[in-house]
């Protein structure tokens, strides 16, 4: 059984920028004209008006400030609220495959690997382009990987946790040289940015992971994994309907669940004690206790979620520093958000120090990583 390691990581950021005070403006801009379009129907109460949002309702819910997205003029158009790309040929790259190449080019170059050193590459995301053929393979081929075997997972924010247990798996079985697991995530496209609770919970970002033997491993910034911890519940608190089979159920494309949706605050109350003790009994059959730990690497969709995981894994509230938050500047990003917390919080920390990198999300999904720096 080889010793498997997360050698590098690296962070695709999407081109445009989007600030709170400017998706308000867009958002309200929506209200104010479908407030008008239906005063009729409002007064008549056959109708509810629309609520206006703010920059401090949504920092007060989220912490978010702003968010990266692959398109700004369509999300910021009243008339659209939605990103607006343009088809591909059949021999063009994908979109999510771009940024997948992109990130996972970064990150072989970060772990001193070239395209012969990998046997596998696993795109893990919440939402992926085209159901086939696989974009793993498609990224496989961008890179110029002729060996091995690639393939697409989906466990919605947890996918990424979920397929680096299967990267490390491979590793230590020796089925796999190294791993590179790519998460390119364009929540932009999945999200009802006409709806007051969530138009501004997501952004568009992709991360990259390398995952090899450690006997192999020349990266300075080289974490061992002492142990991965897979968990899964079925919840509907978080969904989202669109499918292959919508168009045969006659569905409108406009149904608010074929986006996004959730019942928040349910989803607080549930999944922030299921991830904690998750993570506790984690280390526990490790041998380790959570105030053993350096740093914690979280899934990043809600800033006080964090907050109170934080408090139940230690009894009191992590710092910023134990437990680093990227999301008021990436907001939400499904799959890749603990690892761009890990991507831009690692490096500095020496070797022995312990980290844990955890996801969740629907399912519900969790999935964690306890790391040594190695």
């Amino acid at each position: 059984m080889h010793r498997a390691v997360i050698s590098a990581s690296s962070l695709y950021t999407a081109p445009h920028t989007i600030s709170n005070a400017e998706l308000v403006a867009a958002y309200n801009s929506y209200v104010g004209e479908f407030n008008a379009s239906n005063a009729a129907r409002i007064v008549a109460g056959e109708l509810a008006a629309l609520e206006e949002s703010s920059v401090d309702f949504i920092e007060k819910a989220s912490g978010i400030t702003r968010r990266y997205v692959m398109d700004k003029a369509g999300v910021l158009d009243p008339q659209r609220m939605r990103p607006k790309f343009a088809p591909r040929a059949n021999a063009q790259l994908s979109l999510q495959a771009e940024m997948a190449v992109a990130a996972g080019g970064e990150a072989l170059a970060a772990a001193g690997k070239s395209a012969g050193d990998v046997d596998a590459v696993i795109c893990a995301a919440s939402n992926m382009q085209r159901p086939y053929p696989a974009m793993a393979i498609e990224i496989q081929r961008a890179l110029g990987i002729r060996q091995g075997h690639g393939f697409d997972m989906n466990v919605a924010c947890s996918s990424a946790t979920f397929a680096l247990e299967l990267a490390v798996n491979a590793v230590r079985c020796d089925s796999a040289r190294s791993v590179l697991v790519v998460n390119p995530e364009i929540c932009s496209a999945h999200l009802a940015w006409q709806d007051r609770d969530c138009h501004f919970i997501f952004g568009d970002v992709c991360t990259a992971v390398v995952v090899e033997k450690r006997a192999t491993a020349t990266s300075a910034n080289a974490w061992e994994v002492l142990g991965s911890k897979l968990a899964t519940s079925f919840s509907n608190n978080i969904r989202n309907n669109a499918g292959f089979l919508s168009r045969c159920e006659d569905r409108d494309p406009a149904d608010r669940d074929q986006l996004f949706v959730q019942e928040g605050r349910k989803v607080f109350k549930e999944v922030c004690p299921m991830a904690a003790e998750h993570i506790t009994h984690h280390l526990a059959s490790l041998g380790l206790a959570p105030t053993q730990v350096r740093r914690f690497w979280l899934h990043q969709a809600n800033l006080a979620m964090n907050q109170l995981i934080g408090r139940r894994l230690l009894g009191r509230d992590a710092t910023a520093d134990e437990a680093p938050v990227i999301l008021d500047e990436f907001a939400n990003t499904a799959s890749a958000g603990s690892i761009i917390a890990f991507h831009r919080h690692s490096t500095d920390l020496a070797a022995g120090d312990l980290g844990v990198i955890c996801s969740f999300g629907a399912g519900y999904s969790i999935g964690s990583l306890v790391v040594r720096k190695y």
